[in-house]
């Protein structure tokens, strides 16, 4: 009989399960879960319960799954539970219901002037004046079309609003299935839809991406809502637009820093609605977090881990030892190719020569750094394969046991190509790797060998096989005060097609990089960040 003990207050559902038994005691102390925490072998919290060291040695061997009830894990020590073998899982999923209607909610009441109205109604001013804006033959642009951001497309297509979405991750086939219309670029998205919602995880890439700029590209009178992260619409260019007039309204569930303080720039902004963070906070919500996290741990402790993984329980050290270098070397590669191609369909991870043992965790690590900052979960080594196929990526693995470069080379190639899509449509592209001692190494990208090792900023520029190309790129970095730290040249035949890689010590700037790619001697750049 598998014992699953849960001690925060929280609506589990259904208790009775065969081959389980699940002690539900809401707020138990610290002392009394101390103390009786060794003889279960899953937890289920909330956030009230912190899961540290103590608690976790406390547990002893028999503790196997920590399941935590909601989004965040903060009262957890990931680490510590990873090193112990410890899987922690949660149920993020449980509010996006939630999360989707309440930004559809922020869009209709901008476009009525919910907020306007209410506060004057209250101080004693009817103004009938206002008119406010339909939904219905709008044009609905959604970034990030996720879990949220599709039920936001879903609803919106409800309101007869006509839905265009960018999401450079996502494959062509999610679009069609949801009879989204694919924007190419986020400026293409701007320039064409009159609501704007996000839906998108936090990252360095997505921190600001809509700015004074982005919303000067709007349509005047357009209408923006985020309820997603804090941060990813910059608020003081947020507050200005409203200001100006160049926005008819805005709606914001999150903030950067929350709570606002009291003299916050979005507290005196004109048109705009504003909620606490209310995201996953409905009663159905509520209850589904409970009973998705119960039914989640027990498929866990019969052995199925594809749901809710937050973490990643250490490898065995035998297989740590043979396959460190290449689980970073995958991770690597995935993230290099998560640039160079996002939106793949299919990926193929193939295996070249004798390794040391079975090299099946290599995949799922190219998985993570592939999937890395493009989901709304975390992807690890436990739920990277069920993430890859939900975003509808095709995975397909092959070994071959000779390698005539290496004595073994993982090789990642990656896809567009879809059964929907032609092949005019189809972009492929072909990194490769290896491992000395336990330092990656790249060893191919396209067709061509190159080696490096893959750190940093990777600025990737192929040319004609002619004298001056790397002399004339050099300078220009120089120029801009930007140091290259390494080279690596490949060519096809001399006086043919050329690609060389620099590493360099800092970032590009999207103007720097048009400027490279304007450079007569280049055929195209592109900058990677390892």
């Amino acid at each position: 009989m598998l014992r699953v003990l849960i001690c925060d207050e929280m609506n589990p559902g259904n208790l009775d399960h065969n081959g389980f038994q699940i002690d539900y005691q809401g707020n138990m102390d610290r002392a009394e879960t101390l103390r009786r925490l060794s003889q279960y072998d899953a937890l289920i919290t909330r956030s009230r319960t912190k899961v540290d060291r103590e608690l976790i040695d406390a547990a002893g061997p028999r503790l196997k799954v920590i399941g935590r009830g909601g989004v965040g894990v903060d009262n957890i020590d990931l680490d510590y539970a990873s090193l112990r073998g410890l899987l922690v899982l949660n149920a993020p999923e449980s509010n996006n219901v939630s999360a989707a209607e309440l930004a559809v909610m922020h869009l209709m009441s901008a476009a009525r002037g919910l907020t306007r109205s209410d506060r004057k109604t209250r101080a004693g001013e009817w103004d009938r004046k206002f008119l406010g804006l339909e939904l219905k033959d709008r044009t609905l642009g959604i970034v990030g079309l996720g879990r949220i951001g599709s039920m936001v497309a879903d609803r919106a297509q409800g309101l007869r609003m006509t839905v265009v979405a960018y999401d450079p991750y996502v494959p062509e086939s999610k679009f069609e299935r949801l009879g989204v219309t694919r924007a190419a670029t986020l400026d293409e998205l701007l320039d064409a839809v009159e609501f704007l919602t996000v839906h998108t995880p936090l990252t360095e890439e997505t921190t600001g991406m809509i700015g004074a700029r982005e919303l000067a590209r709007m349509k005047p009178d357009s209408i923006v809502v985020n309820a997603a992260r804090g941060g990813i619409i910059e608020e003081q260019a947020l507050v200005d637009a409203l200001h100006s007039g160049h926005l008819f309204g805005a709606g914001v569930d999150v903030f950067v820093d929350e709570p606002p303080t009291a003299d916050h720039i979005f507290l005196g902004a004109p048109n705009l609605g504003i909620t606490a963070h209310l995201g996953a906070n409905t009663r159905e919500a509520q209850e589904r977090v409970g009973a998705e996290i119960v039914s989640r741990v027990l498929a866990a402790l019969q052995g199925d881990v594809s749901k809710g993984a937050v973490n990643a329980p250490a490898l065995d050290p035998k297989t740590l030892e043979a396959l460190g270098g290449y689980l970073d070397l995958g991770e690597k590669l995935g993230r290099i190719q998560a640039q160079l191609l996002p939106g793949a369909y299919d990926i193929e991870v193939t295996f070249r020569g004798e390794f040391p043992v079975d090299p099946a965790p290599v995949v799922s690590s190219v998985l993570v750094g592939y999937l890395s900052g493009s989901t709304d979960e975390r992807p690890n080594m436990i739920n990277a394969r069920a993430l890859a196929k939900e975003r509808g990526l095709n995975l397909a693995v092959r070994e071959q046991t000779d390698s005539p470069d290496y004595q073994t080379e993982v090789i990642v190639k990656v896809s567009t190509q879809g059964p929907t899509q032609g092949p005019d449509k189809a972009r492929t592209r072909t990194v490769g790797g290896t491992v000395f001692g336990r330092s990656p190494r790249l060893t191919r990208l396209r067709d061509y060998r190159v080696e490096l090792e893959p750190e940093g900023y990777i600025l990737i520029a192929s040319n004609q096989d002619k004298p001056g190309a790397v002399a004339q790129l050099s300078t220009l970095l120089g120029t801009w005060g930007i140091n290259i730290a390494g080279m690596a040249l490949g060519r096809s035949q001399r006086g043919g097609e050329a690609l060389f890689t620099l590493t360099l010590d800092e970032g590009l700037s999207a103007e720097q990089l048009r400027a490279i790619r304007n450079l007569d001697v280049i055929d195209s750049a592109y900058l990677v960040k390892v």
